[in-house]
């Protein structure tokens, strides 16, 4: 049985979260400029124009990186959609 069947929540370790990270930011870096893992700041909003730069207050936070770039980013839905529908057309030919 894994902690998903049976409800439990596994605590990353400070290690584990910069994996988790570094995982996601593989998986949106074809779809962005430029992205980075902070070592100072955490959650998922904009929070300035440069890296560790935290000048713009009162922003909206986002439970994943993906909700937040659908939801400032319309390039990024097109290039995401893109690349989904190029994978697609991958498996239909197979």
């Amino acid at each position: 049985m894994t902690n998903m069947e049976n409800n439990e929540d596994k605590i990353l370790d400070e290690e584990q979260w910069k994996l988790e990270a570094q995982s996601v930011i593989n998986d949106i870096k074809n779809h962005v400029n430029d992205v980075k893992l902070s070592d100072r700041l955490c959650s998922f909003t904009i929070v300035g124009n440069k890296h560790d730069d935290a000048s713009n207050k009162g922003n909206q936070y986002f439970e994943t990186p993906y909700s937040l770039l659908n939801s400032t980013s319309p390039q990024y839905r097109d290039s995401f959609g893109n690349l989904l529908l190029e994978k697609l057309k991958e498996l239909s030919q197979e």
